[in-house]
């Protein structure tokens, strides 16, 4: 069974922007994750711990999310039992 890159892609993307946003936005209200959070700083630009960084850490975690969807979904179809042409 071979699967959609394009679609894993998407659900990858989606799930980790939702869970870096909110990540983000618990960082700012309660102080929680904040290791974490700081460790995003510096990897992601414009990435900051704040209601703006909570957007950017979106569209990051969107495109992060995306490529390593679409990279799985490729490299588990060269796999998959009866993919081969």
């Amino acid at each position: 069974m071979k699967l959609s890159p394009k679609a894993l892609g998407l659900s990858f993307g989606i799930i980790y922007g939702i869970a870096l946003c909110a990540a983000t936005l618990l960082t700012v209200y309660t102080g929680y994750l904040k290791n974490i959070a700081d460790l995003f700083v510096g990897v992601y630009p414009y990435y900051e711990v704040s209601i703006y960084g909570a957007i950017a850490g979106l569209i990051w975690g969107f495109i992060d999310g995306l490529i390593a969807g679409l990279i799985f979904g490729w490299i588990y179809n060269i796999f998959a039992p009866g993919s081969v042409d």
